[in-house]
């Protein structure tokens, strides 16, 4: 159900528009069109094939990227109806908040952003808005998807402000188009990153589970997510595991869901913004999960971070990733013109320039897919380790 909109709430026809001037559409408003720009990006349906927490190939059933960001976007635009706020701009964000990550999830991240520490580091969120500024290029008039200043303020800055120093890959397009990364998003780009939150730590337990990394008695002792256990097995005592799984995990992701509803209209009351801009200028995040819940999240994290990231088979699997990356980026380093060829007049342009040449290398790599850069290591480089 939508409610009203709220006074606070990003409205199309406030827009900033856009770097590059165009007509708009008739039958769909411009944050409809940015988020069918995202969909239909190369960028967006290469996260098929990038892994959340295991490696793509390791089984049908563990989530991508992609399905990951499906999640968020379901779960953004539950929580903007029921705030009031626009629910076509926070799914745009939502869908392309992980289009800057690097092939084998935050190990592939890690290790390209320390490959490239001498040439301005790497992070994803930067790399996702040169993504959709500049290295999607299908459109006759610009480079990029020319999105809404709200969307790329969205993307950039949905974790909050930006702090010093800023990534070579942001600063380069804040020089063209001031996001104002000194403060906070709209309310709508807040959703999308609390519902990241919602999202991962509600499938990374589903996944964990499933690779039999722990199991369900497990959890019994965690805060929220015992106590969903105990609510289901007082209901359904006979329910067959598989089941009883299902309805203790959503349970524990209508808890969070509705713990940011009710927190951020609570402080939404306290705060009185009449307007998008009030939000982004208020000094600290509208949308929030409650103290509470927050501290109970930590102790999930926790308990995820020793029992899944730090598993022995995860752990393999991310050395295994981080010499991928280290090889392709070191190989190409030295041998800039073993990129496609599409890539060389980029590489010319760069001639003599290590920095430039590393960032173009850096955009090539991170653009990979898990399988796509495994089978680039064993074509150029030779065999894995088992």
């Amino acid at each position: 159900m939508q409610f009203e909109m709220a006074l606070f709430a990003s409205r199309p026809e406030d827009t900033r528009g856009r770097l590059y001037s165009e007509a708009e559409s008739v039958f769909r408003t411009c944050f409809q069109r940015d988020r069918d720009r995202i969909i239909h990006s190369s960028a967006f349906r290469r996260l098929k094939h990038k892994t959340q927490v295991f490696l793509e190939h390791e089984g049908d059933y563990y989530r991508t990227r992609l399905t990951h960001s499906i999640e968020v976007a379901q779960v953004a635009r539950t929580i903007c109806g029921a705030l009031g706020l626009n629910s076509e701009l926070t799914e745009a964000v939502a869908l392309a908040h992980d289009l800057g990550h690097t092939p084998f999830g935050h190990t592939g991240e890690d290790a390209l952003d320390a490959l490239m520490q001498p040439y301005g580091g790497f992070d994803h969120n930067a790399q996702a808005i040169r993504i959709v500024t500049s290295l999607e290029r299908h459109y006759a008039d610009w480079d990029g998807l020319n999105l809404t200043w709200e969307c790329l303020e969205g993307i950039a800055k949905h974790n909050g402000p930006v702090s010093e120093p800023v990534p070579y890959a942001l600063a380069g397009y804040n020089t063209r188009h001031d996001l104002e990364l000194h403060t906070h998003a709209s309310a709508e780009a807040q959703v999308a990153a609390l519902s990241d939150d919602i999202a991962y730590n509600h499938h990374d337990i589903h996944d964990g589970l499933r690779a039999g990394l722990f199991e369900v008695e497990d959890l019994l002792d965690l805060p929220i997510v015992g106590g969903c256990f105990a609510e289901v097995d007082a209901r359904y005592p006979a329910l067959e595991p598989q089941r009883r799984q299902h309805e203790a995990l959503r349970r524990f992701f209508g808890v969070l869901v509705e713990d940011v509803i009710a927190t951020s209209r609570a402080i939404a009351v306290e705060m009185q913004p009449v307007s998008a801009e009030e939000v982004r200028h208020a000094g600290r995040p509208l949308v929030r999960f409650s103290p509470g819940l927050w501290a109970d999240l930590k102790v999930i994290r926790a308990f995820l971070f020793e029992r899944m990231y730090r598993a022995p088979s995860v752990v393999r699997m991310r050395a295994r990733a981080s010499l991928i990356v280290e090889g392709l980026f070191e190989g190409y380093l030295a041998t800039p013109e073993l990129l496609p060829e599409e890539w060389h007049e980029a590489l010319s342009e760069a001639m003599g320039k290590q920095t430039e040449t590393a960032r173009i290398i850096s955009d090539y790599l991170s653009g990979m897919t898990d399988r796509f850069a495994t089978q680039e290591y064993q074509r150029l480089i030779g065999a894995l380790p088992d």
